[in-house]
């Protein structure tokens, strides 16, 4: 196995490096049950790449149903609390430091059921434009924008979600 082909040519290096806080504001907050996503690296800071987010999800249960993506892979690494998730067969309840990676096409889910507060790491590859998706999410969430089963369909097949 051989490293990919370079990137960057240039001699002594640049100053191009982002800090990011933990207790930064979050860049999306979704629905009443108090979800949070920060985009620790976003899919343009990483030249498409990767994308790299915390997700953050309040006492109330909340997440996705079981899903695949087409065009990406996604990792999940729980930081804190209990996360519910599908690795595809059965709902598992992962803690702190337990990892689920989801090759192209593999039906996952995840939820927090826990009724405390849970924290994770996602993890896009190769970086896909997931932030409008986090986005359009929240104003959904919000009442900002009803949906009809036409509009879910559109939305889902636009940000590479599909229901087995």
């Amino acid at each position: 196995m051989s490293y990919p082909i370079a990137h960057y040519w240039g001699e002594s290096g640049e100053n191009t490096a982002n800090l990011r806080f933990g207790a930064a504001a979050p860049d999306v907050l979704i629905g009443a049950g108090g979800t949070s996503v920060h985009y620790l690296v976003d899919t343009p800071s990483a030249n498409k790449t990767f994308g790299l987010y915390r997700l953050d999800l309040g006492p109330r249960p909340t997440g996705p149903a079981p899903h695949f993506h087409r065009t990406m892979s996604e990792s999940f690494f729980v930081l804190s609390g209990i996360m519910c998730l599908y690795d595809g067969e059965r709902w598992i309840d992962a803690e702190a430091g337990d990892f689920l990676h989801v090759p192209e096409g593999a039906v996952h889910g995840f939820r927090n059921e826990s009724n405390e507060p849970a924290s994770m790491l996602m993890l896009f590859v190769p970086g896909v434009p997931r932030e409008s998706f986090f986005e359009e999410i929240s104003e959904i969430a919000a009442g900002k924008r009803p949906m009809s089963e036409a509009d879910w369909a559109e939305l889902y097949g636009r940000h590479d979600h599909f229901l087995p």
